[in-house]
């Protein structure tokens, strides 16, 4: 089946490297790679010298309303439906989020920050692309974390990022439900990628245990590996990187 992908996060990391080995594929005809900067990244100038035209780079700011509907606009010129669709947006400390350790640290800036990317921005994404969602089988996954889930919290810490990634968590369980009446043949997935080599996870990875430190690469081949492997049936549910369930 030949299938139209788009990668919200495109730029670099795990996102990078999903428009690389979905551009490998012989069933894949196109990739969006969407980041804020797609059109002038090395990366994916890169890409988009060896693809062609089966690259299309767009920049768009995913916590932009105004950008995500230009970016509908601009899917909408080429394609009338979308396969496949992952979000990879995320942060943990950076553009004001801040990872916090103690109640004194919160401040309305920095939970305002993770959520706009790490919640909001998803679900928004997925509301702007829903006109090309409508027919036929398609997924749409977005990245979670395990540090999200409620029922797994023994450590504390992270407020902003655990509260953000949760919300993500719940919006999406939401939007399957919805979807699940528009487009039966549809798929909600939310993944935890495992910590990967990138740089949100840098400032941490002295207290990542030996060989649990994934590169981008293999992260990406196990979020293929898990949407091909979870279909309508399992819309809404929360999967780690080993395809093994997350509590909520």
């Amino acid at each position: 089946m030949t299938q139209n992908a788009l990668i919200c996060g495109a730029s670099q990391g795990i996102g990078l490297a999903l428009c690389e080995q979905l551009l490998a594929r012989a069933d894949v005809a196109q990739v969006w790679a969407v980041s804020r900067h797609a059109s002038t990244g090395e990366a994916l100038a890169a890409l988009a010298s060896a693809h062609g035209e089966r690259l299309m780079r767009v920049d768009c700011d995913a916590r932009s309303e105004q950008s995500l509907a230009m970016l509908a606009h601009e899917v909408g010129r080429h394609c009338t439906h979308l396969d496949l669709v992952i979000s990879t947006l995320g942060i943990l400390q950076q553009d004001g989020a801040k990872a916090e350790k103690a109640l004194a640290q919160l401040d309305l800036a920095g939970l305002q920050a993770s959520f706009a990317t790490n919640a909001f921005a998803p679900v928004l994404l997925l509301k702007h692309l829903l006109p090309y969602l409508r027919q036929q089988p398609c997924t749409f996954a977005a990245l979670s974390a395990r540090v999200g889930s409620i029922s797994d919290n023994r450590l504390g810490g992270w407020y902003s990022y655990r509260a953000s990634k949760a919300a993500l968590n719940q919006l999406l369980h939401t939007a399957s439900i919805e979807l699940k009446r528009i487009n039966p043949s549809s798929t909600v997935l939310v993944l935890h990628p495992g910590t990967t080599d990138t740089r949100l996870s840098q400032p941490f990875q002295a207290n990542v245990p030996a060989g649990r430190l994934f590169e981008p690469a293999f992260a990406a081949q196990c979020i293929l590996e898990q949407i091909g492997r979870h279909g309508p049936a399992d819309s809404g549910s929360f999967w780690a990187w080993d395809g093994q369930p997350i509590t909520w």
